[in-house]
Order: structure tokens, then C-alpha cells, then sequence
């Protein structure tokens, strides 16, 4: 797919938000951003997409709500005339224990993280199939996309991530008629969390067989190919330096 004069929308416009947004719009696209409760963190990727001489629009939503999925997605499309790429990114990632994860708890993540995706994708199938084709890129999880959990106390998370997985799959063939290619990508240690201890960044580099954090810009490079292929869909990529083989 040729980016120019195409748009796209990102949920979940937080941490690798920018990387993608910037990434996009330096290939000619217009990005909608979707956030939560990081409004500074869209609004600055939205003026460095502008500052690319692309247009951009910033609008609050809540994925795990169908009205407020089909209305961001509706008001992308409408501001930019076409929605080519849905980027479905949007996700919460809390340790809960195990004796202490409720129904309202495990609801809620799987709500943000698989119903999210599946309902912007529902919102969004209508105005690729206008366009002639579209992709939709979901995001899984390194552990989760290679079928076996190794972290305590995100058993929602990990169950969320793993649906994500099956839910590419499924939706890349009902919408492969429609051209509509769909993938998922399964980051592993890109961005250090800002709480984590010198030690603990150096133990993760070391369980890296590249030996080093990745960087958004990694996943802003596999969001590019993902769109740029015609030929791949129903795929999950882990971008995680080979650590599912460690």
C-alpha cells in the first residue's frame, strides 16, 4: 500500500505513539490519534505529524466502549475523508495476583485490550472496504504470542494478548475479500518501564540475545512493512531482539 494521502489511526497514543504517528506521516499519511488520558502525550505527537506537513486530529476515547469506538473511528474518516490503517494499540499492563484478581479486574482487561481491538476493527471495516482495502495492525505480546506465560500476576494480560493473536487471525480471513490485511505485532523489551532500576534493565539485556532494548523506533519500523506488504496477513511478529528464544 502507497502511504501517500492516506490516513490512519493509532489508539493508544501513549510511549510508542509518537514513533509510529511521526513514521506514518514522514510517508505521506494523515494520523488520527485516540487517547485515553494522555492528552499531552497525543497532542505532541499530533503537532510533530504536522510539523511533517501532514494533517492530524486528537480525540478522546474509551476502546472498551462499542458507541465510543465506532465514534473515533467515524470522526477519523470523516476528517480526513478515508480511513486506510487502523493501528490497535491502546492497552493496560497492571500486575494483579492471582487471589487478587476479580471479575471487574479481569473484565477490564480483557475490555481495553481484545473487545478494544475487535470493536475499532467492526467500526473501521466499513470505510476501508470504501477505500478498496485497508490493514489493520493489532498489538499481542512477546510472551503471549509465543504460547507460554513466564510472568506471574498478568494472567489477564497474558490472556488478552493471547486472544489478540486469534483475533488477527480470524479477522484477516473474514476480511481478505475486502483486501483488508490484517497483523499483529508482539513487542518484547522495546521501552524500559520509567520505574525499572539500572540492574533490572541489564538483567533484561541480558536475557536479549541482541543484548540491547530495541527502541520504538523498532516497532515504527514493522507498523511500515506491515502496511507497505500486500502479501502478508494473519501474522504476529515478535519484535523482541530474539528473546522468545532465549
Amino acid at each position: 500500500m502507497l502511504f501517500t494521502n492516506k490516513s490512519a489511526l493509532i489508539t493508544g497514543a501513549t510511549r510508542m505513539g509518537m514513533a509510529v504517528a511521526t513514521a506514518l506521516a514522514s510517508r505521506g499519511a494523515d494520523v488520527a490519534l485516540a487517547y485515553h488520558r494522555s492528552r499531552s502525550e497525543a497532542d505532541e505527537a499530533a503537532a510533530a505529524v504536522r510539523a511533517l506537513g501532514r494533517r492530524a486530529l486528537v480525540v478522546q476515547a474509551d476502546v472498551s466502549d462499542a458507541a465510543s469506538c465506532a465514534s473515533v473511528v467515524d470522526a477519523a474518516a470523516r476528517e480526513f475523508g478515508r480511513l486506510d490503517v487502523l493501528i490497535n494499540m491502546a492497552s493496560t499492563y497492571d500486575p494483579v495476583a492471582f487471589d487478587d484478581l476479580d471479575e471487574a479486574a479481569w473484565d477490564r482487561q480483557l475490555a481495553v485490550d481484545l473487545r478494544g481491538a475487535y470493536l475499532c476493527a467492526r467500526a473501521a471495516a466499513p470505510h476501508m472496504r470504501a477505500a478498496g482495502g485497508g490493514r489493520i495492525i493489532n498489538f499481542s505480546d512477546w510472551v503471549a504470542a509465543s504460547g507460554r506465560p513466564r510472568y506471574k500476576g498478568y494472567l489477564a494480560y497474558y490472556v488478552a494478548k493471547a486472544g489478540v493473536k486469534a483475533l488477527t487471525e480470524g479477522l484477516a480471513l473474514e476480511l481478505a475479500a475486502d483486501k483488508i490485511l490484517v497483523n499483529a505485532i508482539a513487542p518484547g523489551p522495546v521501552l524500559a518501564p520509567a520505574e525499572y532500576s539500572e540492574a533490572q534493565r541489564k538483567a533484561v539485556e541480558d536475557a536479549t540475545p541482541l543484548g540491547h532494548w530495541g527502541g520504538a523506533e523498532e516497532i515504527a519500523k514493522t507498523v511500515l512493512a506491515l502496511i507497505d506488504s500486500d502479501f502478508i496477513t494473519g501474522e504476529t511478529i515478535r519484535v523482541d531482539g530474539g528473546r522468545h528464544v532465549y
